[in-house]
């Protein structure tokens, strides 16, 4: 498994939170497998791979917890990741996980904002103040270039140009894009770097972009939380995440018209095929307007005698 591990991080140059994904779910295979006295891969066969899966499905794994379908189909793509490495390597003669099929999960419409409701949620946060202009620029960055928190966080001063009007990120598989942003975020960005962000720094800190009180990188977990406030404060009743202004960011592109190329390319997106999730939820759109005011949509037609 470790050796498994480090072929993902060196030779794949997964990201680090897929690696720590890899491991937990590696972790669970294999204290399933200890459990049963199984110590040599070459020894595992389908039932216990089949029954290590059943197990996942019946057990809770907190009081009244149980795995979702969604985590142990990635459970199952670790399992069989690991297999096939094994074998790629000479290590086992056969794969025990290939005859099992891949677990289908329901693809499910992200939920985006509208326009106002992002609108909203900026107005949520102060006027003044250092914090306010860090979390307005955070907000507004996310929202503009469609960021990832991890890309969030992740971000260095030198890493946003207000001139040329872009930000560089680093995204999964340490991929590095340049994204646009627009005249909201580069005021935003702007008024932080010059009115507040010299007020959080310490002798210790970071060339981070956006920092916390003590003058450290600001963390996925701090971002959560401010934007949990300002959800609140804006009067939200449906939870929201970092991810959902990333949702919010590709929807409204591609609903005023924006390629889908272009987008893809925006999101740091491998395959197209990933970006095509959001063309739904404008076509979801596209169908309750079509419903609600074509005379022949929904109604049926009186016949005439």
């Amino acid at each position: 498994m470790e050796r498994f591990l480090d072929h993902l991080a060196v030779e794949r140059g997964v990201a680090p939170n897929t690696g720590t994904a890899y491991r937990r779910d590696l972790g669970l295979y294999l204290k399933y497998l200890t459990g049963r006295g199984i110590g040599d891969a070459a020894d595992v066969e389908e039932t216990d791979i089949s029954e290590f899966l059943s197990s996942l499905r019946s057990d809770e794994y907190a009081p009244g917890k149980r795995y979702s379908d969604a985590t142990i189909a990635r459970v199952l793509a670790a399992v069989r990741g690991l297999h096939r490495y094994l074998l790629r390597e000479g290590d086992v003669k056969t794969d025990p996980s290939e005859p099992i099929g891949t677990l289908r999960i329901p693809r499910a419409l992200p939920k985006a904002l509208s326009t106002e409701e992002v609108e909203g949620l900026l107005r949520a946060v102060p006027s003044d103040g250092a914090a306010s202009l860090r979390d307005r620029a955070m907000l507004e960055l996310l929202y503009a270039a469609g960021l990832r928190i991890s890309e969030l966080t992740s971000l260095d001063v030198d890493d946003l140009d207000l001139d040329l009007k872009t930000v560089r990120c680093i995204g999964k598989g340490s991929k590095e894009r340049v994204v646009p942003i627009g005249r909201a975020a580069v005021e935003a960005a702007g008024a932080y770097l010059t009115q507040a962000r010299p007020g959080f720094v310490r002798a210790r800190s970071q060339p981070a972009l956006f920092l916390n009180q003590r003058g450290q990188r600001l963390t996925r977990q701090g971002c959560w939380k401010l934007l949990k406030r300002y959800a609140e404060r804006a009067n939200f009743t449906r939870r929201i995440s970092p991810h959902t202004l990333r949702h919010s960011f590709a929807t409204h592109l591609l609903d005023h018209g924006a390629d889908i190329r272009v987008v893809q390319e925006l999101l740091g997106h491998a395959s197209v095929s990933t970006t095509q999730v959001y063309t739904l939820t404008s076509q979801e759109k596209l169908r309750k307007v079509y419903d609600s005011a074509h005379p022949r949509a929904k109604r049926s037609l009186a016949r005439k005698p």
